[in-house]
């Protein structure tokens, strides 16, 4: 008979090699060694085509279960739903505190068409998309619709961070990219109810949630601040970064609570911030930026470990078109109907009609939909996954090229000018940047001034 003693005995001698790593110890491993990769070769991905969202989302394929069998994660594994969740409100919460109150107000216009034409003509013609060229029902095309409006400028970080680019430009693509993530939502769950042939549609409950969300989304900043800035309390230099971390947390946990809405109350937390508390935005700006960005290539990799070459093959080649046709046909067409007479330049329109990618909005949502159980369900998911894939692939791969395009005649390089005159002899050099009203930059309040 084998003691207590000597059974403790063999199970401490036994290696610790001897049992295979777990799932999550697994998964960790994988972000470890992608992630020091990308450090690695960041400085060559800020100069050039090469992405790092690209390389985790190629990793994620290549270490999926069907594909690498490293990673075994499915749609329906609840680490994927609660990662891509988790980064969407990070990347929210962190693309409020950009903008301001005083800033949406003073710059809206453009925004605002963006929004309130954009959205939804984007949503209707990637609906018709669906429905002649992937052959969908009007139900579920209008979802897809839904689910695939919104845009995610994280995966052009080149353009919306370069301060070569007109200002009023990237502050359209920041306000509509946090905004629209909560304006898809309300037409999502309609439809999904509409696609599932419910007859309730809980618009009064749908209502409530956007309401929730709004609310935690302000009182719980301006609760913070408030505090922070009594003679009572006072955040020390090395814990001001946390304050942001904290309120973030804070607003997350209660819309988890009172099941309001999480992107919608991530964005108005962030604004909030941005707008009572300019010491915390400023604090926690650059250590909030990092923490998204970890969540967000954290769930790229998962994203990607979903994707096989099985799983893209199920896809016929009418769903393939279609995919393409939503990037390059959906928004430039709803963007160029918008932005008619609006006074934007046509480099700068060029370029908001190409950078409306699909990001964790897409994802999230795309997840419901497969949660949901609709017949079409699976089929949709499959279409949204591809869209995604094609989307993260280009636009994070072009950005820093059309961010050029907005570089001063100074900061041009030197074989630019030779090409050119090359190419148009007897011609003025003409380099992009330096030109005529069509080369303008703006500032935040949308007025043109001349580089």
């Amino acid at each position: 008979m084998i003691t207590a003693s000597e059974e403790r005995r063999e199970v401490w001698s036994a290696p610790c090699w001897s049992a295979p790593p777990e799932g999550p110890t697994v998964l960790l491993l994988c972000f470890a060694a992608v992630l020091l990769a990308a450090v690695l070769v960041s400085a060559l991905a800020h100069r050039t085509i090469l992405s790092t969202a690209a390389l985790f989302l190629v990793a994620g394929f290549l270490l999926g279960e069907d594909t690498g069998g490293v990673l075994h994660l499915r749609a329906d594994s609840p680490i994927v739903a609660q990662l891509a969740e988790l980064a969407l409100f990070a990347v929210l919460f962190t693309d409020g505190m950009r903008v301001g109150w005083a800033d949406l107000r003073a710059a809206w216009r453009l925004p605002g068409r963006a929004l309130g034409w954009g959205l939804p003509l984007t949503l209707l013609v990637t609906a018709v998309l669906a429905h002649y060229v992937a052959g969908l029902d009007w139900p579920e095309a209008l979802l897809i619709g839904a689910v695939l409006a919104p845009t995610d400028p994280v995966f052009a970080a080149a353009l919306v961070g370069n301060d070569k680019v007109p200002a009023r430009l990237r502050h359209l693509l920041n306000v509509e990219s946090g905004v629209n993530d909560g304006l898809a939502l309300p037409f999502v769950v309609v439809l999904l109810a509409v696609a599932a042939g419910s007859d309730d549609l809980h618009l009064g409950e749908l209502g409530t949630e956007l309401a929730v969300g709004l609310l935690i989304g302000v009182l719980v900043p301006l609760a913070a601040i408030a505090l922070e800035r009594t003679r009572w309390f006072a955040a020390s230099a090395a814990y001001a970064p946390l304050n942001g971390v904290a309120i973030g947390l804070l607003v997350l946990a209660l819309g988890k609570v009172t099941h309001g809405n999480l992107f919608l109350a991530a964005f108005a937390a962030g604004i909030t911030v941005a707008t009572f508390g300019p010491r915390e935005r400023a604090a926690f700006e650059h250590f909030g930026e990092n923490i998204a960005e970890l969540l967000k290539l954290a769930a790229l990799l998962v994203f990607g470990a979903l994707i096989s070459v099985e799983f893209l093959g199920e896809i016929s080649w009418a769903g393939w078109v279609f995919a393409v046709l939503a990037i390059v046909v959906a928004r430039p067409l709803a963007l160029w109907i918008s932005f008619l007479r609006s006074g934007l330049g046509l480099r700068e329109q060029a370029a908001a009609m190409w950078f409306g990618p699909k990001g964790f909005a897409s994802v999230v949502y795309g997840l419901l939909v497969l949660d949901s159980g609709i017949a079409a369900g699976d089929e949709v998911f499959h279409l949204v996954a591809l869209t995604i894939v094609i989307s993260i692939l280009a636009h994070s791969s072009t950005d820093v090229v059309v961010a050029r395009a907005f570089d001063e005649a100074r900061e041009a390089p030197a074989w630019h000018g030779v090409l050119h005159r090359w190419r148009r002899p007897g011609r003025p050099v003409k380099v992009p940047g330096a030109g005529d009203g069509a080369d303008r930059a703006g500032d935040a309040d949308g007025q043109a001034s001349t580089k």
